[in-house]
């Protein structure tokens, strides 16, 4: 159960707050009292002083009589004033002096009998001395000093009066403040066991926990003295407590635990990556397959298993290899329409099965798995991205439970089949495709060269027919002649087509070739040729240096067929950018913009130069004026070399 939140909070702040207000109140009392004992001795001066006042109104008198004098009179008018003045002021009190007003009955009785003697008696004397003639002065100042001394009694006992109710105020200060120091100390008694009991002893408990808890002392429990903040830590405490003590105890069977968990983790990595390390190996289908089934049916002790490749077109199963089946469950299942059992459901569907035959499925329809004596069977896809590829299983002869992280496994390998099946069947249309290409090539250049010679030929022998049948001899003799030239043509054009079509270039060879080729080209036309070459940079792909040489033997080929040259400069410029190939002749040349044949199907020559260069990604240029010579650049950009 959790604490009270913050009821330790309260209690700190109420203890706080009540010792504060206590201490306010003795503070404001002693305060109130100071400034009364302040008012209390304001008015016991000026009762004092109308003792004097009145002595001095009677001196006053005395001095008048003998030496009449108007000041005189006037300064014990000022005086009889004077004296109301100050009485009124006892009587009421005046905050702002400060001046208090009685505040016992004994002071208020006396002030009264003052007041009252005052007005009765002493203050109609020394107005009618003020205001009578000097004849009865001498009387009113017999009667006021007849009158004097009782008066002054009567102000010393008031005086007194006052006196004594400053000495009670000022030892009701004394007590105060006696109080105040010792509720001062009584309050910072109190307030310390407060915390002792409530803090700073739960805290040093808390504290004497945690060291034996340092110590390994899993046992260790804090008593639960209360609800509030620390008896939460406390039970907190407890809590972490029994965790840790539960924990430690079951560490070992934990780490137990773990280690198997690795091991069997690791276990699955290296199925992965051996089975993944066979699949990359460039191997046929069927034995790509036998491979992946070996090393799965080992690694999970399965004994037998099977691989069944999908067919769109005919939309069945068939089994390309197996182990551990016996020919009948072979004749069976050799072939599966979808649908038809199990597996065909699981190529459908995308979902592998795992299944105890001793309670099939509704899907398994055959029933090969049962009465091949297998107690566990398992069906799993080879998928390719969304493409299902086929189905490989697993048999077990005794139950054999797959667990969930076994069964993402084996999907995860199926997946790894399907890739690498995929990949072998593009391999298969990438070199179906390059033969068909190379085809495509060898029926140009056979349609350029040697087609075109027999169809000559094949005129000229019409033309022979019809001159010996016409008995010309001199016509038939000169086409004999053409035909000779003919065949040797062809011929020629066969030697360049074996030639073409036997050129293989070493990696980094590419300028030896070049040479090479030249060399042949100059034994065989006679034409002075020259190689040169200049910078340098990365070589060029097999690939691309072979399909360079044909580029190159084709531009030689025209030159020796059309051009009537009497040199040829090849360049071969490298930089960092790219590679440029030069082929240039000082033959008869032709116009690029208005001879057709430059772009047209007939132009075999330059279409296949174009086609080649197109292939490894670059730009063949032709330049030609009649009369000065042609000029074939071929130009090959790192990107472009790069990407091919």
């Amino acid at each position: 159960m959790l604490a009270n939140p913050g009821k330790l909070s309260r209690k700190i702040l109420g203890m706080l707050v009540g010792f504060l207000l206590v201490a306010m109140a003795a503070i404001g009392l002693t305060l109130l009292i100071s400034w009364e004992l302040e008012g209390v001795a304001a008015a016991i001066n000026d009762a004092g002083s109308q003792r004097m006042r009145t002595y001095r109104m009677a001196h006053l008198m005395s001095r008048a009589l003998e030496v009449p004098s108007t000041e005189r009179v006037q300064a014990l008018s000022a005086e009889v004033d004077r004296f109301n003045l100050v009485l009124r002021d006892l009587r009421r009190g005046d905050p702002v002096r400060p001046l208090s007003e009685p505040r016992n009955d004994e002071v208020r009785a006396l002030l009264a009998e003052i007041e009252q003697a005052w007005v009765r008696t002493m203050q109609p004397l020394a107005e009618g001395f003020i205001s009578g003639n000097p004849v009865l002065r001498e009387q009113i100042e017999d009667s006021f000093d007849s009158e004097l001394e009782p008066f002054v009694s009567r102000i010393n006992e008031l005086v007194l009066a006052m006196e004594r109710s400053y000495a009670r105020d000022t030892n009701l200060l004394r007590t105060v403040q006696a109080l105040l120091v010792l509720l001062a100390l009584l309050g910072t008694v109190i307030l310390i066991r407060f915390f002792i009991r409530l803090i700073i002893r739960p805290v040093n408990i808390l504290h004497s926990g945690m060291r034996q808890m340092t110590s390994n002392d899993l046992t260790v429990r804090l008593p639960v003295t209360g609800d509030d903040e620390l008896g939460g830590l406390a039970r907190g405490f407890n809590q972490m407590a029994g965790h840790l003590q539960t924990v430690y105890s079951t560490l070992e069977e934990r780490v137990a635990a773990e280690t198997r968990s690795l091991a069997q983790r690791n276990q699955e990595l290296g199925i992965l990556y051996e089975v993944t390390s066979m699949l990359s190996e460039p191997v046929h289908l069927e034995a790509l397959c036998q491979g992946f089934l070996e090393r799965i049916k080992s690694a999970l002790d399965a004994d037998a298993g099977a691989v069944r490749l999908y067919m769109p077109d005919s939309q069945k199963l068939y089994l390309v290899t197996h182990e551990g089946l016996s020919e009948e469950f072979l004749d069976r299942e050799r072939e599966l329409n979808c649908g038809e059992c199990l597996c065909g459901e699981v190529i459908q569907s995308g979902m592998p099965a795992v299944f105890d035959t001793v309670n099939p499925p509704k899907g398994m329809k055959l029933g090969s798995c049962i009465r091949e004596g297998f107690a566990t069977a398992t069906a799993f896809s080879i998928v390719h991205g969304k493409q299902r590829l086929g189905v490989y299983n697993l048999y077990f002869r005794q139950t054999h439970p797959v667990s969930a992280q076994e069964k993402f496994l084996l999907e995860t390998l199926g997946r790894h089949l399907g890739v690498a099946i995929e990949n072998q069947r593009l391999k298969s249309r990438e070199m179906e495709l390059a033969v068909s290409e190379e085809r495509n090539l060898l029926a140009q250049e056979l349609h350029d060269s040697i087609a075109q010679g027999l169809a000559f030929l094949n005129i000229q022998v019409q033309l022979l027919q019809d001159s010996l049948n016409k008995g010309r001899q001199e016509e038939a003799l000169q086409t004999v002649g053409q035909i000779r030239e003919g065949v040797q043509e062809s011929y020629d054009d066969v030697r360049e087509l074996l030639v073409h079509f036997r050129t293989r270039v070493l990696q980094s060879d590419l300028d030896t070739a070049i040479a090479s080729a030249l060399e042949k080209f100059e034994g065989q036309t006679g034409i002075a040729t020259s190689f040169e070459q200049t910078g340098s940079g990365a070589p060029l792909a097999p690939t691309d240096e072979i399909q360079i040489m044909h580029i190159i033997q084709e531009s030689l080929s025209n030159i020796r067929k059309h051009a009537k040259a009497s040199h040829v400069k090849l360049k071969v410029l490298r930089s960092i950018e790219a590679t440029e190939i030069v082929v240039q002749d000082d033959g008869g040349g032709f116009d690029t913009v208005n001879e057709p044949n430059t772009q047209s199907d007939r132009h075999v020559g330059l279409q296949i130069m174009r086609e080649r260069a197109h292939r490894v990604g670059a730009e063949c240029l032709i330049t030609s004026r009649i009369g000065e010579g042609t000029r074939v650049t071929l130009k090959l950009p790192r990107e472009n070399r790069e990407a091919s």
